[in-house]
C-alpha cells in the first residue's frame, strides 16, 4: 500500500491550513519528552527491549490511536528519521484510516531529507496529559 510522503515544510503548512490535522509523534516517550513537533501528540509505535537491546512493537499503539483520532482526520505520522512512522502509517491505513502521511526525515532528519528541529520548525518540550503518551493511554481507558 502506498502511503502519501511529505516533507516537514508541507507537514506544518498543512497543519497550519486545517485546525483539525494532528501531527502524531511515533517515537519513545524519553524521545518525545527531548522535544517534538508544537501541537504534536504521543503514541509510540516501538519502545526499547532492554532484554533484546532492539525495540519491540507497542502492543497498544493502534488501540490507543483508535482512541484518540478519529478515522477521517488529517494525520502525519513522524518519528526520528521517518522509518517508524512509515510502519505507524501503514498500520493506521489498514484500519481503515483516510488521511494519513508519512513526514520524512521526521523529527532528526535523514541522510538526505531535513528533519523538523533542522528545518527550523517550532519544537516543544511540553508533554501535559493531552498531548503524553501516558496521558492519552489514560484517555483511552488502558
Amino acid at each position: 500500500m502506498q502511503i502519501k510522503q511529505i516533507t516537514p515544510p508541507e507537514a506544518k503548512a498543512a497543519l497550519d491550513a486545517d485546525p483539525s490535522a494532528v501531527y502524531l509523534d511515533v517515537r519513545t516517550e524519553m524521545e518525545f519528552a527531548m522535544g517534538h513537533p508544537t501541537g504534536a501528540i504521543n503514541v509510540p509505535i516501538a519502545s526499547p527491549d532492554s532484554a533484546t537491546g532492539g525495540m519491540r512493537l507497542n502492543p497498544d499503539f493502534l488501540a490507543v490511536a483508535q482512541k484518540v483520532l478519529p478515522k477521517d482526520r488529517p494525520i502525519f505520522c513522524g518519528c526520528q528519521v521517518g522509518q517508524r512512522s512509515q510502519m505507524a502509517a501503514q498500520v493506521l491505513v489498514q484500519a481503515g484510516y483516510t488521511n494519513v502521511a508519512n513526514v520524512q526525515g521526521g523529527f532528526g532528519g535523514a541522510r538526505d531529507t531535513t528533519g523538523w528541529k533542522a528545518a527550523g520548525l517550532p519544537v516543544s518540550s511540553e508533554a501535559g496529559d493531552d498531548v503524553s503518551y501516558a496521558g492519552l493511554r489514560k484517555k483511552a481507558g488502558l
